[in-house]
């Protein structure tokens, strides 16, 4: 891949959206990242439909990074480490089907390392239940409402699920064949 072609995307799903943005904002590598809806059946999503259930979406954040300074196999390792996978429809105090944990990929490579990190992961027992990530290839995503954007960062105290300081710390070697 050339250096001026570098630019990939990923989108993941791993609860509240606010923190999960925020934190891959604050990888290295990482060029933008921004919350919306994606996964379900409405099209043209609002907040208030999503978070009644009524839409199928999940609270979804496109990452958009350098692949020259971030490797995908990072990415998905913290996502991985920023939520808890084996959890259904919930993390932390949010619940319902909007907040489930999902990958939505862009590109067969990444299919497949998604569903390799998910063996690994399951081989060395990070967690005592089974991974009940959703992998499914990205379709339509609906940017959330300008308010949710870059939410953490314009209300620093608000409830996030996510260490946002782990961000700048290396990942655990575990998540790694």
């Amino acid at each position: 891949m050339t250096k001026e072609n570098s630019s990939q995307t990923i989108y993941f799903a791993a609860g509240c959206f606010w923190g999960v943005e925020e934190y891959f904002r604050r990888v290295h590598g990482v060029i933008e990242s921004s919350s919306g809806y994606m996964g379900g059946h409405t099209e043209n999503p609002n907040y208030i439909a999503v978070v009644d259930g009524e839409t199928g979406h999940a609270e979804t954040v496109r990452v958009v990074y350098d692949s020259n300074k971030v490797e995908f196999k990072e990415l998905l390792a913290r996502f991985f480490s920023i939520h808890d996978p084996t959890s259904l429809n919930r993390q932390g105090n949010d619940i319902g089907t909007q907040y489930r944990s999902a990958v939505f990929y862009t590109k067969e490579g990444q299919k497949k390392e998604i569903y390799a990190m998910i063996e690994h992961l399951t081989k060395i027992q990070k967690y005592y239940d089974p991974i009940l990530t959703e992998v499914l290839e990205a379709k339509v995503f609906y940017p959330a409402e300008e308010y949710h954007q870059r939410y953490i960062e314009r209300r620093p105290f608000a409830y996030c699920h996510v260490n946002l300081k782990d961000a700048i710390e290396p990942v655990d070697e575990r998540f790694f064949a």
